[in-house]
């Protein structure tokens, strides 16, 4: 089975290889460069969930694949302060996408206040941690939870998660 993933992101190529060899699926995963079609920094679960929609249909189109993945990082407003959000959708030619959500935690109110002005999550994180390309290894979980979970995980549970419901809706 084709599998397209619309991210060339190490942690995400990962996550879906990973998920794939969990439920002992034989697959050929490409991933492939493609357009969220939403802003860098999404900025809500809705805009997140679509980048992730986009990803996965664009990614299906531009590989003639049977599956396409997209998994998109953003982060969301809460009473508490802005969390970090993470949505996945598996799509299928003949069906509805599938979408499922991971990790949530709060930033600290010196990253969020740089976000809402418009930064993206990645660079500044880059900069917090004076190191580069964050987002392509533990991500931010893997610094603000001391590496217990990192950005690889975080995407592992949700493929798994997806993948879990692709097997159902086939098994009806």
């Amino acid at each position: 089975m084709k599998i397209a993933l619309g991210s060339t992101n190490p942690a995400k190529v990962q996550a879906v290889i990973e998920a794939f060899n969990k439920i002992d699926r034989d697959v050929s995963v490409i991933s492939t460069q493609v357009s969220s079609e939403v802003n860098e920094q999404p900025f809500s679960d809705e805009e997140t969930i679509k980048g992730a929609i986009n990803r996965a249909k664009n990614a299906i189109k531009k590989e003639n694949a049977e599956i396409g993945i997209g998994l998109e990082g953003g982060v969301t407003e809460s009473p508490y302060g802005l969390t970090v959000c993470n949505w996945g959708a598996l799509v299928d030619r003949e069906k509805p996408p599938i979408i499922a959500g991971g990790a949530r935690f709060l930033l600290p109110e010196e990253i969020a206040i740089r976000l809402r002005n418009g930064e993206e999550l990645g660079p500044v994180m880059d900069g917090y941690v004076k190191r580069k390309n964050i987002s392509k290894k533990e991500g931010a979980i893997g610094i603000f939870t001391n590496d217990y979970i990192t950005r690889e995980d975080m995407f592992l549970h949700i493929m798994t998660i997806l993948l879990g419901q692709y097997d159902y809706q086939n098994s009806l």
